[in-house]
Order: structure tokens, then C-alpha cells, then sequence
């Protein structure tokens, strides 16, 4: 399929600002109120209401554009978008059509490796069309009304940044890799909180196929909001699938808007696919145009935090570690400023042992309790001293994550708990000479075989005598120590 068949993928994002208010009223943008107890005059279309810009939806914008290396227009255009659907009462969204407030910019993402097509990860810039400020429509329910539907209209102006690519992604993982980005991208900066549950950050992906050295693209469909990465990536997987075997049956793909049913893992036809004219864009008369002036746009920078990108190159100069952990440890600001906290604690010298315990064992805990790191049960001073109690030699690296462990499990508040629970369960590494060399002489003793193998040229004889040293001390051995004691003792 890879071989005959590209793949060209261009992504739309729904980011939903995270104003106090929506962008044209001072009706509140609160998830999860009462249907329609958050619509005002203007979100209703009443006669006489008339929008009124929110400048923190435009400072966001701002935000994103400079972090993106976007050019923010300095003069911007709200135009009238006119279709008809029960949740739009004014009959038309307010959008942007010619002149959008950001234009171009860029994202670099991290695509990984997959076993499966025995492709190594890669790093691939993905250059952004445009992106625009909109108001959002209502919401039609279904589930709740035999035969009807219930109209929402809460979520009418709520303020939107839509985020558009170019049509430069060529598979399912790396518009899955975009998505994450810019997901991450949108928190770091704090213009969305993206919670995909709830609809603040919903992606349509425009996919078509065309015969690899063909120039022109093949015919799109648009699959509208998808609201998590995996059913991103299902729904492009599956909808390739349906393009390429629609042509080599002889049929043609039709331009469309299509829905992706999870539960059936398929995409199926909602609409065909409207063009820019279908929609009579035109200049909305009750705004004026947006102007952002020079002097705006160097506050917003001044004010910007320091980027995944800058902080990622940062740590790897600063810290010495791999590009791979420290795009790991700057995936959120929470993850990166937990690390900086530990190694504030620890010392420089020990950054790749705070990166390998982040990136191992936290992760991998905060994975299996659906956590993220705001609310990990271990905290940074309570990770440093398990950490430096490895460093100085007080406990091994199997008795830490014991340690850690149990910190995690009792939620302990005191920050010396990992000193607390070496002294309670006597967990403090064995690191006397006279103490180790009896027990390592002991466990030769009782292996005499493995001592003769060794000594006979089997390396692998070597590591079930260490083994069955670190089980003698019950893991509480310096295993370097006994390492070294060891090998001068069977070489003797």
C-alpha cells in the first residue's frame, strides 16, 4: 500500500481559548452549566444585541502566533461565515476569511519509531497555513428528547483559535505527533486549558490519497472532530484504507465532510463538502477590523514563557542530557518545572539521574493512575532525597524504588519520608568492607560450581554469584562494591 499509494494530510484545530468570558459577550465561558443558562443577548442574536471584541481571546491569539514564529497581521478582518443550523441562531458564525490575525509559522515534531514498518523516529517541521479567531455554535443533544432535539446554546461564542497546516503530513503518526504538539504547545502557553473531553481542543483532518510521483493532490475528505489522538489516528488509518480501495475498484472519492464512529472504527458520510463560496463570506458590519499595533505584540512577547524548543536545547547544553529526555521532560510545563525542582535539590551533577527517574518510574506511575504531574503523591523534595540517598550511597537504585514506592502508595506529606522509611525498615546499603567480604566469602563457598565455571572462562558465572550475593544482603549491598570485591577475590 505504502509503495504505490501517498498519503496527504492537512489538519484544522479547534482550540478553545481560556477567556473568562466569550469573544463577542461578557457571557461566561464555565464548562458544564445548566443548557442555556450562559447565553446573553448577544450569544441569542437578540434584535439590537451587537458583539463586542474580547481582547484577552486577541492577546491570546498574539501568544500563539509568536511562539509558532507566525506573523500576527497588524490589521484583521471579521467576516460573516452564513449557513443554517438550530445551533446557530444569528444564522451566520463570525470568523475569519481573507485576513486572519496570524498567518504561516511553524511547529517541529518528534515522529517515533515504529516497530511495525521498521521506521527509526524522526524530526519534521510542519509549516501552518494561518491561524484564525471565531466564535463557536451552540450544541444540538439528541440522546435526551424521544424524537426531538434539545437545543444548547452555552457554548455560542465561545472563543476559538482555529489552527491550520499546510497539507504536509504524509501518515497517521505524524498528524498524531502534530496534534500532541500543538496540544502540549496551546497549555505551555496558557491560552487553552486542552481538555479534549470537553471539547476545548477538537481536530477535523482533511486526508486524500494520490499515486506516490504525482504531483497533484487526489480529492479530500474532511473528518470532522476528532477529540482524541487515538481516534485521530484510527479514523485517518481507516479513512486511507477506504480512499485507496474506492480507486483500485474503479469508483472516485468524493469531496465530503464524514463523521468517525469509534465504536465501529469507521468513517461514514455526513455531508458533501461545502466550498468558501457556499458560505457568502463578507465582512461582519458590527466590527470593526482588529488592529495590533507594534507596541502590543513586543508587551506579548516580553510576556512570553520560555518555549519547549529553547527549554528542550537548554537541557542539553545545561545538563548534558540526550535530545530524547529532554523533549521528554519539556512534553508539559509541569513535567519541566518538577525536573528543575529535583535538580535544584540534587545538584546539576546528577540531572540524568532525575531524567532517568521522570521519564522510568514517575511516568510510569502517573500513567497507571491517570495522573498527570501536578498531582503526582510524590513531591519534588520527596523524589530529590530518595535520589540523593542513591547518590551518596545510603540505599541501592532497587531499594529507592522500593522506597519511592511506598511514598507514593502512603501519599506522605513530610519531605524527609525517604529518611524516614530507611530508618523504619532498616533499608540502609551495606557498604562495610570487613561485613561484605564475609558474606561474599560465604556465598562462594555455597557455589562452589559457579566460583569453578568462572574460573574457567565463563563470564556468565560471574553475574548468578552477584546475584546470589545482593540476595544474601537482601538487595541492601553496594552493588559495585560487591562487584569489585568479588572480582578480586576469584581472581585471587
Amino acid at each position: 500500500m505504502g509503495k504505490q499509494w501517498e498519503v496527504v494530510i492537512g489538519l484544522e484545530t479547534h482550540a478553545q481559548l481560556s477567556t473568562v468570558s466569550k469573544i463577542f459577550s461578557g457571557a461566561s465561558t464555565q464548562f458544564g452549566a445548566e443548557p442555556n443558562t450562559q447565553a446573553c443577548p448577544v450569544d441569542l442574536a437578540l434584535p439590537g444585541s451587537l458583539p463586542v471584541m474580547n481582547r484577552g481571546a486577541v492577546e491570546r491569539a498574539i501568544r500563539l502566533g509568536l511562539a509558532l514564529g507566525a506573523t500576527i497581521a497588524p490589521r484583521s478582518i471579521f467576516a460573516r461565515k452564513n449557513y443554517f443550523y438550530p445551533d446557530l441562531p444569528k444564522g451566520y458564525q463570525i470568523s475569519q476569511f481573507e485576513i486572519p490575525v496570524v498567518q504561516g509559522g511553524s511547529v517541529t515534531i518528534q515522529v517515533p519509531a515504529n516497530e511495525k514498518s521498521g521506521t527509526a523516529a524522526y524530526e519534521k517541521t510542519v509549516n501552518l497555513t494561518r491561524a484564525h479567531l471565531e466564535e463557536d455554535a451552540g450544541k444540538s443533544l439528541h440522546e435526551d428528547f424521544a424524537g426531538m432535539t434539545g437545543i444548547d446554546l452555552n457554548r455560542a461564542g465561545t472563543p476559538l483559535l482555529e489552527i491550520v497546516t499546510e497539507p504536509e503530513m504524509r501518515s497517521a503518526a505524524e498528524a498524531v505527533a502534530y496534534a500532541k504538539s500543538l496540544h502540549s504547545l496551546v497549555q505551555w502557553l496558557g491560552i487553552c486549558d486542552g481538555n479534549m473531553q470537553e471539547g476545548s481542543f477538537r481536530c477535523d483532518a482533511n486526508v486524500s490519497v494520490r499515486p506516490v510521483g504525482q504531483a497533484e493532490f487526489g480529492t479530500r475528505a474532511e473528518i470532522k472532530n476528532l477529540n482524541s489522538f487515538r481516534f485521530l489516528e484510527e479514523a485517518i488509518q481507516y479513512e486511507v484504507r477506504r480512499q485507496i480501495e474506492l480507486i483500485e475498484d474503479g469508483g472516485t472519492v468524493v469531496q465530503e465532510t464524514r463523521l468517525y464512529d469509534p465504536d465501529k472504527r469507521e468513517t461514514r458520510s455526513m455531508r458533501s463538502k461545502e466550498d468558501a463560496h457556499d458560505y457568502r463570506y463578507f465582512p461582519d458590519p458590527d466590527l470593526m477590523p482588529l488592529v495590533i499595533d507594534e507596541a502590543w505584540i513586543a508587551r506579548v512577547r516580553s510576556e512570553l514563557p520560555e518555549l519547549p524548543e529553547a527549554m528542550q536545547a537548554r537541557f542539553v547544553e545545561q545538563y548534558g542530557l540526550t535530545a530524547y529526555d529532554a523533549a521528554g521532560l519539556t512534553s508539559s510545563k509541569g513535567m519541566s518545572a518538577y525536573f528543575e525542582s529535583v535538580v535544584g535539590l540534587v545538584g546539576p551533577t546528577h540531572a540524568k539521574l532525575v531524567a532517568n527517574w521522570l521519564m522510568g518510574e514517575v511516568s510510569s506511575q502517573l500513567n497507571r493512575d491517570s495522573l498527570d504531574i501536578a498531582d503526582s503523591p510524590v513531591s519534588p523534595a520527596q523524589l530529590g532525597l530518595v535520589i540523593q540517598r542513591v547518590a551518596d550511597g545510603t540505599i541501592s537504585n532497587k531499594i529507592a524504588k522500593d522506597i519511592f514506592q511506598a511514598i507514593w502508595e502512603e501519599k506522605a506529606t513530610d519531605d524527609n519520608a525517604a529518611d524516614r522509611i530507611i530508618e523504619a525498615k532498616g533499608l540502609k546499603q551495606i557498604s562495610d568492607m570487613g561485613a561484605l567480604e564475609a558474606i561474599i566469602d560465604e556465598v562462594m563457598a555455597a557455589n562452589q560450581k559457579s566460583v569453578d565455571e568462572y574460573r574457567s572462562g565463563k563470564e556468565k558465572a560471574f553475574n548468578a554469584l552477584i546475584g546470589q550475593a545482593m540476595k544474601a544482603t537482601k538487595g541492601k549491598a553496594n552493588p559495585q562494591q560487591v562487584n569489585e570485591l568479588l572480582k578480586k577475590k576469584l581472581s585471587s
